[in-house]
């Protein structure tokens, strides 16, 4: 082969390489001189603006959510009960059923599996409630001690699962199957409808007074936190100071909570709820504390609380730790609260009948009618139901009372000087 053959191919690839190196070095100054660049992508000046812009911890990218603006608002229900309570919880939760509410029920582990599966088909098989699917049986029940944290997690669960399925809902409240309503839902949310969708109703104090001795500074274990059988709880021989890091608050157990409240005491993110609730773990009679504590040291919520707990309770002088029973003798007292609710009233009493006819106008074993339902027939048996729009409304005497009580606390010239005092 001839070698002068090969001049041209060698040529041509130092042509190649050389043109290879300019276009290198090319983009390299290229490069170089977009990165200097003042209009670059990176801007010092435009980099101060994003910091100022962007938190830099996690907690303070997190806000309370906004409320809703629906013109008529929602309410989400826990129903709670133990042995013996699954009749009762039936008909609370009828008395207090509405299509565009939420309620979440539920029978402790102290109760039987019969009467809980009874509840469950219940929950289940009633017409009404597949209809519109809001109404949910906790299944998988919880130990719940009487006086003990477990009343508080139970609560907090319920409330969780409100916020996982149920929907666009404004207020939480919590009731026994010793609750009952002294007016429709029709009255309760024409009345709540004209008022801050933030407002939490939480009767609350700083003032423990003898608690500090007899509760906060003892220690008790809650059985229901390990064990599944139900005892009452007992106390340790360790005493403990009182808390430094925030101030404790006591009051009713009974409330009614805006839904960003709830929201914070799950997600908790600034920690405060879940150190409160360490330290209630150990605390007696906590569910007359936890919340009222967390919303008080809570910046975003202490000016949000109405020192009330919307409930009719007939207390000994100095209260004891249980209320009156109440029964007919106490009907007129209850109708003169103005209350939304009663406690504590025993099954079967008499009174709850005269407030179904006096007060909702329920049939024995129905609904309370509404402008979302009328009853189409007078078999008191087998009620039948005509159901219309679910946002039609038609208050009654219950929608005045609640509105009196409501505009007083709101009105007060002490309504700030209550608030998380």
């Amino acid at each position: 082969m001839d070698p002068n053959n090969n001049k041209p191919q060698k040529k041509l690839f130092f042509v190649s390489l050389a043109f290879s190196l300019i276009l290198s070095t090319f983009l390299i100054f290229l490069s170089v001189f977009i990165s200097s660049n003042p209009s670059s992508h990176f801007n010092p000046a435009s980099q101060r603006v994003v910091d100022r812009e962007t938190p830099r911890f996690v907690e303070s990218k997190l806000s309370v959510s906004p409320t809703s603006t629906d013109p008529v608002p929602r309410i989400a229900y826990l129903i709670s009960g133990s042995m013996g309570d699954g009749d009762s919880l039936k008909r609370t939760l009828k008395a207090l059923y509405h299509p565009r509410n939420q309620y979440v029920v539920h029978l402790d582990l102290e109760a039987s599996e019969e009467e809980r599966l009874e509840l469950d088909n219940f929950v289940r098989d009633e017409p009404m409630f597949a209809r519109f699917s809001n109404v949910r049986m906790i299944v998988k029940a919880n130990l719940v001690t009487y006086r003990g944290p477990t009343m508080v997690t139970n609560t907090l669960h319920a409330a969780a699962i409100l916020l996982r399925e149920g929907g666009d809902w404004d207020w939480f409240i919590n009731l026994s199957a010793s609750d009952y309503p002294l007016l429709t839902q029709d009255d309760l949310l024409h009345s709540l409808s004209t008022i801050p969708r933030h407002l939490n109703f939480i009767e609350h104090t700083s003032d423990i007074g003898w608690k500090e001795h007899q509760r906060a500074r003892p220690i008790i274990i809650d059985p229901g936190l390990y064990s599944v059988h139900k005892s009452d709880v007992f106390w340790v021989t360790q005493k403990r100071s009182v808390p430094t890091a925030y101030k404790l608050f006591t009051g009713s157990a009974w409330m009614m909570l805006s839904h960003p409240f709830v929201e914070y005491c799950l997600w908790g993110w600034d920690n405060l709820p879940r150190i409160v609730l360490m330290y209630y773990a150990n605390f007696l009679s906590s569910p007359e504390g936890y919340f009222h504590t967390v919303i008080c040291n809570a910046e975003e919520f202490r000016n949000t609380t109405v020192n009330h707990d919307l409930h009719f309770i007939s207390w000994d002088n100095p209260p004891k730790q249980h209320p009156h029973f109440l029964t007919v003798d106490d009907y007129q007292r209850m109708v003169n609260s103005h209350a939304p609710f009663a406690r504590k009233i025993a099954r079967n009493e008499p009174v709850l009948d005269k407030i179904d006819s006096e007060l909702l106008g329920r049939k024995v074993d129905g609904y309370v009618p509404g402008g979302w339902l009328t009853q189409t027939n007078s078999n008191i048996s087998k009620p039948e139901y005509a159901v219309r729009n679910t946002t039609d409304l038609r208050p009654g005497p219950g929608a005045e009372r609640l509105k009196q009580l409501i505009n007083g606390l709101l009105s007060a010239k002490d309504f700030k000087a209550k608030q998380c005092k």
